[in-house]
């Protein structure tokens, strides 16, 4: 339990003091220094984070839950038995995280900092939003506190402290009085506006997540929009938060990658039938980019089309359509790589420009922001198009009349637009989940067998925590609620 609050990778020397003028010197290691260096923390934070979560989006309960993929064999995650879930590794790279600021503080380099806290809202964010009530104040203060047992924070207040941190990431980064170092700065090559947009635009994200239950989420998320030069946004693609995978080693390559094939086994995982269904009623172009077609339609025994998707929680999946040759599989030619050269599309992903356009599509929908020059609408639109253009199909979907159709074309309904945006959010991140249980889009069939009241709305707190820290877990339990998948967290109610 201690392990997971302290920091796991920076290691200090303790140098006895002496007498003699030159003791220390003579016996200090040049090559193990007592600090580590802030560029080398940063992109351990960063590579950490962004591998991490595109995990998830991809072989993990994310993608289950948003019902992009069905599994064939070991069927667990699809049929939502899922248990509690381990949080570690999200602590261990907050720790990391927690010394990069440390060390930052201490050598006064703001820009740093800033990064720090940009990187703190959104593992910190994606922690809370994955539990609900989770340690906060008190976490990661083994090492100065001896606490090593903390208690858990309400959501309610995790959030708002978040959201304050970006928003003094944002201004820590408009004068940093120092630069980012290029080298070292994975995502962004040392660009302090890019950090700042990825801030503002984590914010929005937030915002809309929470708005239900937050009464200044909308006023905020206007704030934002009214002032650009105060705090910039994405405006591109070529803003995204995002990391390549360099594919030249596993942990460097997608997790479907052909190094990475223990963490993807096609074998085992099918494109889910709510997926292919709705890309083929809306003649979507990437269709074909994402799903191989069938091997054959010989011996099909329910559906004849080329492309066939597995229906979730079902009996004998691995049977279904006549088994294994006559259902799709996702893209050898696409997602089957290892990264870098070969597909430089398949990144790991924070949050995209694509997505920005769908949240603020959303709050305009509501009547909630306005946008200069747009329309829910317009954005609505460019988040599709932006999507298409992404995996180079914006010229098949124009002239295919793509957006006249009547399933695409904008009628102004919520379903409509969260159907589309989870079809752009396929494999970034969680969010193809984390909308749907906020808003019910798309209304999937989660099946026969699946376990539970639908479509999870959390992870189960982790064994550990009641049996480590068992008297703030019972504490945190009969404030949020039973812990199990079902719950619902602060911003659901």
């Amino acid at each position: 339990m201690k392990l997971k609050y302290i920091t796991i990778l920076v290691l200090t020397l303790t140098v006895m003091s002496a007498c003699k003028k030159d003791f220390d010197k003579i016996n200090t290691n040049p090559n193990s220094p007592q600090t580590t260096n802030t560029e080398f923390l940063m992109s351990d934070v960063l590579v950490s984070s962004a591998y991490a979560y595109q995990e998830n989006a991809v072989n993990r309960r994310p993608a289950s839950a948003a019902r992009y993929l069905t599994l064939v064999r070991n069927t667990g995650y699809d049929l939502f038995v899922w248990g509690p879930v381990d949080w570690n590794d999200i602590f261990a790279r907050l720790s990391v995280n927690k010394t990069f600021m440390e060390t930052a503080s201490g050598r006064g380099e703001n820009q740093y900092i800033a990064v720090g806290k940009i990187m703190k809202a959104f593992n910190f964010g994606y922690l809370t939003d994955l539990y609900g009530d989770v340690p906060y104040s008190q976490a990661l203060k083994s090492k100065e506190s001896n606490v090593t047992t903390p208690e858990y924070d309400k959501q309610e207040v995790i959030y708002p402290d978040l959201l304050l941190e970006l928003r003094e990431a944002n201004d820590l980064l408009k004068n940093p009085g120092g630069e980012i170092n290029a080298k070292a700065d994975v995502i962004y090559k040392g660009k302090a506006l890019q950090w700042r947009k990825f801030a503002n635009t984590l914010r929005l994200r937030m915002l809309l997540r929470i708005a239900k239950t937050y009464p200044a989420a909308f006023t905020e998320m206007q704030e934002i929009i009214n002032s650009p030069a105060v705090y910039p946004v994405f405006e591109s693609s070529s803003d995204n938060a995002e990391m390549a995978y360099l594919g030249n080693i596993a942990a460097y390559s997608w997790p479907g990658g052909p190094l990475a094939m223990i963490d993807f086994d096609y074998l085992k995982t099918k494109v889910s039938k709510e997926l292919v269904d709705r890309l083929i009623l809306r003649n979507d172009p990437r269709l074909g980019i994402w799903v191989e077609p069938v091997k054959s339609t010989v011996g099909s025994t329910v559906d004849l089309n080329k492309y066939v998707g597995v229906p979730n929680a079902i009996d004998a999946p691995s049977a279904y359509n006549g088994g294994e040759d006559h259902v799709s599989v996702f893209s050898s030619s696409f997602f089957r790589k290892n990264g870098g050269a070969t597909n430089p599309v398949l990144k790991a992903s924070l949050i995209t420009y694509t997505e920005m356009c769908f949240i603020l599509a959303e709050g305009m929908q509501k009547g909630r922001i306005t946008v200069p020059g747009e329309s829910a609408e317009s954005m609505y639109y460019k988040g599709i198009k932006e999507s298409m253009n992404t995996y180079g199909v914006a010229a098949a979907a124009n002239a295919s009349g793509y957006y006249a159709q009547t399933l695409v074309k904008y009628d102004g309904s919520l379903e409509q637009l969260i159907t589309q945006k989870w079809l752009a959010m396929l494999f970034k991140g969680a969010e193809g989940w984390f909308d749907q249980r906020r808003t019910g889009f798309p209304a999937f069939v989660t099946g026969p067998l699946a376990g539970g009241k639908g479509i999870p709305k959390r992870y189960v707190f982790p064994d550990a925590e009641s049996a480590l820290n068992n008297t703030n877990y019972q504490k945190a339990i009969a404030v949020f609620g039973p812990d199990n998948e079902s719950t619902l967290m602060w911003y659901l109610k």
